[in-house]
């Protein structure tokens, strides 16, 4: 994954999930770069999804990178168990992490990308000192727990200052936004400084997945220098 490229990653929080492995091979097919995949405990937020066996049923139906989103009060219990199902991304929040540099380093001790993210009203302060340890900076423009949310614009200027942040420190560390994300909004979130769209609903339901993706990539392509 280059930081320097615009990577699209459906999330399968909206898919259809008594078809996933049919979805999942539709978005590949119709361009996605990663597999967004948000598991979710019913503590730290207020919603139940998937365990390790989906991730592992998903590896053997998908060349796509994994990239799990652990919105779980404890993930360094889960870790292990993630990472051994095929993930190549796991993302820890800020928020449930008292020794943060110490469970990101854990991820990496199980040869998988290391990632941090924080919600809305976290200051981007939580992450500074492990910016340049990380692969991936995510950014929630929603409150964690259900798909479908509307974008939350003041997190326009946190992505700013996290891609200054990313910058400064010569992190190569993609930046990343979720939640709320649509064509119709992806200029901004551009513009801010993110390289990798989260969007479930946006695409998942949307009448055309390859139509939909390739409209992010037209709004990406339009913000390049010319």
């Amino acid at each position: 994954m280059s930081p320097t490229t615009v990577h699209i990653a459906p999330s399968i929080l909206s898919a259809d999930f008594a078809h996933l492995a049919d979805e999942v091979a539709a978005v590949e097919a119709a361009g996605a770069d990663l597999l967004h995949v948000d598991v979710m405990d019913g503590h730290f937020v207020p919603n139940l999804t998937i365990g390790p066996p989906i991730v592992e049923s998903l590896r053997k139906v998908t060349a796509l990178p994994l990239d799990v989103h652990l919105m779980v009060t404890n993930p360094d219990t889960v870790i292990p168990d993630f990472a051994q199902a095929g993930a190549n991304y796991l993302t820890v929040h800020t928020e449930t992490c008292p020794h943060l540099h110490r469970t990101l380093q854990s991820i990496k001790e199980q040869g998988v990308k290391a990632g941090v993210t924080l919600n809305p009203s976290t200051s981007l302060n939580t992450v500074e000192e492990v910016v340049p340890d990380v692969d991936l900076v995510l950014i929630m423009s929603v409150n964690p727990g259900f798909g479908g949310q509307t974008f939350i614009s003041a997190c326009l200027d946190k992505l700013r200052r996290a891609r200054q942040l990313i910058d400064r420190t010569g992190s190569q560390a993609l930046l990343e936004v979720d939640g709320g994300i649509k064509v119709e909004n992806a200029a901004e979130v551009l513009k801010a400084g993110a390289n990798v769209l989260v969007a479930g609903s946006a695409i998942f339901h949307s009448p055309n997945y390859a139509n939909t993706i390739a409209a992010f990539r037209n709004v990406a392509r339009e913000l390049q220098p010319h």
